[in-house]
């Protein structure tokens, strides 16, 4: 079995689909898929479909998406198929599990890639840990669970996984300002910050590529914008690091030339107190 959940859903079994078409049978696929060889409690399952209104026929109804589920895998597993479907989307006290190997879903290997990632990144292996975070963001297909309708939990989880599909994004663009790429990532930056116009970090990688290929005053520009969002949407004034990174570039710190040295960690974090 191979399951997708960054991006639409996707599940396949010997290459056929199992994903059922209809909403909710859908939702429970997607949550047992987020938990692999791990026993979901029906409770969760049933916040997941009605939230905290359960009808009266709720444990029949769940049982009847079990099924569903179940049917759809014995189509795709075959007459021929060792064990049965109920041995796959197997029922246990209190609730259920799909018995899948963690491998089997994409969120698996991307959360393997961004640890590896990470890893390198914080011993200074720039080239490697944006090879591992470039292999992680790959993997995803879009908006996690896109053709997925959202209960309390899925939503939870979606907004997980979109927070690390960010961060990931921020730290492969740290490795490449480290690397000396900074021309390269300009055009992705000017669509981040558009898209996040509050995020401090990416506006503080976009200052710093700006600087260094030779467009100050368009990285000033950038803390400007930033500066007049943040205090006439919010009445906040920008942190202590990115206010230090624009005296920094007023300045022309030397500091902002280097690419590489002992001090590691974020752009971000390359002016904090």
């Amino acid at each position: 079995m191979e399951i997708r959940v960054l991006g639409p859903l996707c599940a396949t079994v010997n290459g056929g689909s199992i994903v059922p078409t209809a909403g909710k049978p859908r939702q429970v696929l997607a949550l047992l898929a987020l938990y692999p060889s791990r026993v979901l409690p029906v409770s969760t399952l049933m916040e997941e479909i009605w939230g905290t209104e359960l009808p009266q026929s709720a444990m029949t109804t769940l049982q009847t998406y079990i099924m569903q589920l179940r049917r759809c895998l014995g189509t795709a597993m075959g007459p021929d198929a060792p064990g049965d479907a109920k041995n796959v989307l197997a029922t246990r006290h209190g609730g259920y599990l799909l018995q899948i190997p963690p491998e089997s879903v994409d969120v698996y290997a991307y959360e393997r890639l961004v640890a590896s990632g990470q890893e390198a990144f914080e011993e200074g292996g720039d080239d490697r840990a944006a090879h591992c975070f470039r292999q992680a963001l790959a993997l995803w297909q879009g908006t996690a669970l896109v053709d997925v309708r959202l209960g309390p939990v899925l939503e939870i989880e979606v907004m997980r996984l979109e927070e690390s599909r960010l961060v990931t994004v921020e730290r492969r663009i740290d490795a490449d300002l480290r690397l000396g790429r900074h021309a390269e990532i300009l055009a992705e930056l000017a669509d981040l910050i558009a898209r996040h116009p509050q995020h401090e970090g990416l506006h503080a990688q976009a200052m710093v590529a700006l600087y260094r290929s030779g467009r100050q005053a368009a990285a000033l520009e950038v803390y400007r914008k930033m500066w007049r969002r943040l205090t006439e949407d919010l009445g906040v004034e920008p942190s202590p690091q990115l206010q230090r990174l624009h005296q920094a570039i007023l300045s022309v710190d030397p500091e902002l030339d280097v690419v590489a040295g002992p001090r590691r960690g974020s752009t971000f974090d390359r002016y904090a107190a």
